[in-house]
């Protein structure tokens, strides 16, 4: 298996792996709609501000992961949002997911970021060392639906600290059906 960052020209493709995947688990209304984000987010969304990693096998892409810039008012720290994530559906539950996301956190702290969050299943996450933020402590960008999956890690050796001051997020992800 390969992991690289290289997703451009690949647009299509990605939103693909995003829709099956997605309406494998959640349906395909659910499917669409998260395909649609993974290709307006790596479109629309500032160069600087986006980070795709990719894991093929073989020359096939069999997994996706997207961390953008998460910026709250005031704040000068590098956060980003890891959101979406997706395994080809004949792929999942062989550690994909697990070593992309792993590389992809890697490659950020080589750049200086200095902390990430997601918002998921935190039994997945916390495999790989995300711990539930109180929406106080990191505020999100909308209301959350399901507050529990709030979750982030510190990539520096320090602890996390609270995050102060309204949230936004990449135009792609500012939808409250998101959240």
């Amino acid at each position: 298996m390969q992991l690289t960052s290289s997703s451009k020209g690949r647009e299509a493709e990605i939103a693909e792996l995003f829709r099956a995947s997605f309406t494998a688990s959640e349906g395909a209304e659910e499917g669409a709609l998260i395909g649609t984000l993974a290709r307006d987010l790596i479109v629309t969304t500032d160069p600087a501000d986006i980070h795709v990693f990719l894991a093929e096998d073989a020359g096939a892409l069999v997994g996706t992961c997207v961390f953008t810039r998460l910026r709250h008012d005031g704040e000068t720290r590098t956060v980003l949002l890891l959101s979406p994530v997706a395994v080809a559906p004949d792929r999942q539950g062989q550690g994909i997911g697990q070593r992309m996301i792993t590389h992809g956190l890697g490659a950020l702290r080589v750049i200086g970021a200095e902390m990430v969050v997601t918002y998921g299943d935190p039994a997945f996450y916390g495999r790989l060392g995300f711990a539930p933020v109180a929406k106080d402590f990191v505020p999100a960008p909308f209301p959350l639906s399901h507050p529990e999956g709030w979750l982030g890690q510190s990539l520096t050796d320090q602890p996390l600290t609270p995050l102060r001051g309204r949230a936004t997020c990449a135009p792609a992800l500012s939808d409250p059906a998101f959240w």
